[in-house]
């Protein structure tokens, strides 16, 4: 009934509407735990609006392992109902939920001793795969001899790999996921704006009905009327309590979260690997034709808006893959580093964030306010559940049931078909079959709205780069259908080009800004000043990377 398209256009609307119609809920915050609110509300049939004051995923939910997991190392810390938990939405998102962004991905558990390691790793994993309950979107784990393991993963050292435990998880591209909840909602009714920044919640008396909000790119302020308030604002949680005066219940450490990218010839190997550490796990993760390696689990204290890998960050790493790793992964090996921020809900200060729970917290701490903090990226549409469920009380109605637990995101329909006639797809439109299939990965069913800009013309088929699989078409889809507003939020969240590409893209940014600039409106100052702020944000980062790397 609704169009599930995110543009230029589309916000004007969005801020329209917040100044001049009443909602339901407003949500504050447009990462993965806002989105997933926005997801609920929208589809329990409730008038609801989100503003997020950067872009969608722009903070820690464009920043994480691009892992969907149960956790398996919640098992050792006997946290059974958080593992159960994500393990049954991991099954929902590759089976129903978003087969075409969230896919199986193998790993290997390397053993070091033959007999009990194996025995007691075993039975881990055996429990593991009970957790998840009667659905099998995945294969059960499976026991792998060193002679097997040779072949396997050459790069795991025979010297001290005395075998390994084969089990399955699943990989996402955290931020592309993110905005295609976002869109999900928007097509069933709710309203979204970035570059909104709330400003101060409005009351009347004890109760919040609503919030002054800014338009970032214009400075306009707006009036937004609310039954209530729903706050999904991650590790600024603490900040915007104190902000708007009011005393949660729980307070939020931040725990950062630091992985490394080098290019798939640093580590010979067919599938994914995990490595138990001494404070926690780490997950040597293939992606496309790259590894991610990561993460660090350390306190942070710093800027929430601008977390940085150190020295011990990255040296921690390559220890820990290095136990394992012949030839060994080098620092001048190292393509691309990423940081992230954990928030975890605190119930004491000082508290270790290795031994925070993992699951959420929803607090109301006034009439007509709702917050939500912690949790796992995997949980997302749980948290979004819970937390509509609580600002339900203040609608002083009945509220439909949440109904997200069966419901597909945009392009999810009719993917596993379009799977089946890749050659017929890139024939009727001249592109390669590794094209059509990395659009399927990508969009889904929605791979016709991306098609249709090919079909426009034939250029917008070429790929951006050779050595990567973009095609240009996708640029100008990331503005058109996707809420992109930036050369930033193009190469950082639309695509990964941020981390896949040499340098974080800096020699496409010219041509990027190009594509993009007529559908958003841009003469030759907001080009150069899109373009200048995505190379001073890449160059500061390229010299912090050089610095660690010849440290």
């Amino acid at each position: 009934m609704f169009s599930s398209e995110l543009n230029p256009e589309q916000r004007l609307q969005a801020l329209s509407a917040l100044a001049h119609e009443e909602f339901d809920i407003l949500v504050i915050g447009g990462g993965v735990t806002g989105a997933g609110a926005l997801l609920d509300a929208a589809s329990r049939g409730l008038k609801v609006a989100m503003v997020e004051a950067r872009d969608i995923a722009s903070g820690t939910s464009s920043r994480s392992s691009k892992l969907i997991h149960g956790g398996l190392r919640y098992l050792e810390q006997y946290d059974f109902k958080l593992v159960r938990e994500a393990l049954h939405e991991r099954e929902l998102m590759v089976a129903t939920t978003s087969p075409h962004l969230v896919k199986p991905v193998g790993f290997l558990y390397p053993l070091h001793e033959k007999y009990k390691e194996r025995t007691y790793v075993g039975a881990g994993l055996a429990l593991y795969d009970m957790l998840r309950g009667f659905q099998r979107a995945m294969p059960f784990h499976k026991h792998i001899s060193q002679r097997k393991i040779n072949q396997i993963a050459p790069s795991l050292r025979p010297d001290i790999v005395t075998g390994a435990i084969k089990y399955y998880d699943a990989q996402v591209d955290d931020a592309r996921h993110t905005m295609t909840i976002i869109r999900t909602a928007r097509r069933h009714g709710a309203v979204v704006a970035t570059h909104v920044e709330v400003q101060e919640l409005i009351r009347n008396g004890k109760k919040v009905v609503g919030a002054i909000v800014r338009d970032l790119l214009t400075g306009e302020e707006i009036k937004v009327t609310s039954k209530s308030v729903v706050m999904c604002a991650g590790i600024w949680s603490d900040e915007l309590h104190q902000k708007f005066g009011l005393t949660a219940g729980y307070g939020v450490t931040m725990s950062k979260g630091v992985h490394i990218v080098v290019p798939g010839s640093a580590i010979k190997s067919d599938t994914g690997i995990i490595l138990k550490t001494a404070i926690s796990v780490l997950f040597l993760i293939p992606w496309g034709d790259k590894w991610i390696v990561g993460t660090t689990d350390t306190p942070y204290t710093g800027d929430r808006a601008k977390p940085h890998a150190t020295d011990e960050d990255i040296q921690y790493i390559l220890d820990q893959a290095n136990k394992v790793l012949d030839p060994q992964l080098k620092r001048e090996e190292i393509i691309g580093v990423y940081a992230g921020l954990r928030p975890l809900v605190a119930n004491a200060k000082n508290s270790t964030t290795t031994k925070l729970s993992r699951e959420h917290t929803v607090d109301r701490s006034a009439p007509g306010f709702v917050s939500i903090a912690g949790g796992k990226y995997t949980t997302y549409r749980v948290m979004g559940k819970d937390a509509i469920d609580l600002a339900a009380i203040d609608l002083r109605r009945l509220v439909n049931d949440s109904c997200t637990e069966k419901l597909p995101l945009v392009g999810a329909d009719g993917y596993f078909a379009l799977v089946q006639q890749v050659s017929v797809i890139a024939n009727e439109y001249g592109l390669a079959e590794a094209t059509i299939t990395h659009l399927l990965n990508r969009y889904g069913s929605m791979i016709s709205e991306v098609l249709e800009i090919v079909k426009s013309d034939k250029k917008n088929g070429q790929l951006l780069d050779s050595t990567l699989p973009y095609i240009k078409a996708e640029i100008i889809y990331a503005v058109t259908h996707e809420g992109a507003m930036s050369v930033d939020d193009v190469i950082s969240r639309r695509t990964r080009l941020a981390f896949e590409a040499p340098q974080a893209g800096l020699e496409l940014v010219d041509e990027i800004a190009s594509i993009i600039a007529p559908y958003l409106g841009w003469g030759a100052k907001e080009k150069k000043a899109s373009i200048n702020e995505y190379r001073t944000q890449v160059e500061a980062e390229v010299e912090a990377l050089a610095e660690l790397i010849n440290s």
